[in-house]
């Protein structure tokens, strides 16, 4: 539900740009209102997850998420955007941090690593949303009548689903404050988090803009980028746990750096319509499996609870979709987009750099 709401507003962007008559520049500095807003929601996410339960803020997260999305096709103005997509980021975080939360509880009951599938769940819901938001853009439907259809499935879906999610969360028995500066294995994990999900950003924003861009596709094809990044990123979360147990995690984070990397920099030099699908579809591949890596290793952090861990290395992560897509659109305005993929694929080699500090967090001695 999550993925499909995010999908469904984000392969609707180059129409809502040109709706508001916005330039680069100006729709980096409306976009900022999202991350802004997921960002502030960080630690009042892990706080509230903590006293009322990750099912409880899950669920009524959900729904101010599907309402929120079908009020973006209402809009008439950019400060009407910009202060939906601010509460926009704040209830996607909300539903980030209670569904992580629940997740650590599940792959705790399984006793073996699933937090990747999780995701590529969500990955394949972007996709279908993605997938959707193209057959309707290629039919000139509104993006209001496709935001209304997507929330009346999630309403629908939140009716069927609610009662199967953990109604107590795992490891809440160690009792801390509330408001409390994260360990340093966490920063740790929450740079490499920020160095990928700068780049996720990146894609999810400006994909469908870069291929109007750059690429010059027609207009029936400005989503097939994301579609596809949004197809391999899904793909890979599939496998990404079968290829830790395989190759170890430190090994899959430097593939998948690498990937992102390569990716984007293929994207950058050939910007031609096959070659940048083909970069696009190597930076999915390479983004697929990070962040749900280091999510999974902050649920089972030894010095922080659950959410409070997800809310730390959350906040640090959220800082690349904060600074990320704003960046991005300024160094549009005054370069072209070209060097702005130029350096998020600087930006995803980090991942790479940086996978062997990934694992100190789960072997961090515990704080009493």
């Amino acid at each position: 539900m999550s993925g499909l709401c995010f999908a469904s507003w984000a392969s609707r962007i180059p129409d809502i740009q040109r709706h508001l008559q916005l330039n680069e520049g100006q729709l980096g500095s409306v976009l900022f209102a999202l991350p802004v807003g997921s960002m502030l929601c960080l630690p009042i996410s892990g706080v509230l997850v903590t006293k009322f339960s990750s099912r409880l803020v899950m669920i009524f997260g959900t729904i101010f998420y599907a309402c929120l999305l079908c009020s973006i096709g209402l809009v008439t103005s950019t400060w009407q955007l910009v202060s939906i997509l601010f509460f926009f980021g704040m209830t996607g975080n909300l539903m980030n941090i209670s569904m992580n939360t629940q997740a650590v509880g599940v792959e705790i009951l399984y006793k073996r690593s699933v937090m990747a599938s999780f995701h590529g769940l969500w990955s394949l819901a972007g996709f279908s949303g993605a997938a959707l938001g193209t057959f309707l853009v290629a039919r000139n439907i509104s993006p209001l009548f496709h935001f209304i259809l997507v929330g009346l499935l999630i309403i629908l879906l939140i009716i069927i689903v609610f009662r199967f999610a953990l109604k107590q969360d795992m490891q809440q028995e160690k009792k801390q404050s509330l408001f409390t500066l994260p360990h340093k294995s966490l920063v740790n994990l929450g740079i490499i988090s920020f160095c990928c999900m700068a780049c996720e950003g990146c894609m999810f924003d400006w994909s469908g803009i870069y291929f109007r861009k750059e690429v010059h596709a027609p207009d029936n094809l400005v989503t097939v980028g994301y579609t596809v990044f949004m197809a391999t990123m899904a793909s890979g979360r599939f496998i990404a746990d079968r290829l830790v147990t395989k190759l170890g995690l430190k090994t899959t984070l430097q593939i998948s750096g690498t990937l992102i990397a390569s990716g984007l920099s293929v994207a950058v030099i050939f910007p031609d319509f096959y070659m940048a699908t083909a970069g696009f579809f190597l930076t999915g591949l390479g983004v697929s499996s990070v962040v749900p890596l280091v999510y999974g290793l902050a649920g089972k952090s030894k010095v922080m609870n659950p959410s409070m861990a997800l809310a730390a290395v959350s906040t640090i992560g959220f800082l690349g979709f904060l600074f990320g897509p704003p960046v991005i659109g300024y160094i549009a305005q005054a370069l072209n987009l070209r060097w702005s993929f130029g350096l998020m694929a600087i930006l995803g080699f980090g991942t790479a750099l940086l996978a062997s500090k990934a694992e100190e967090a789960t072997a961090a001695p515990v704080i009493v």
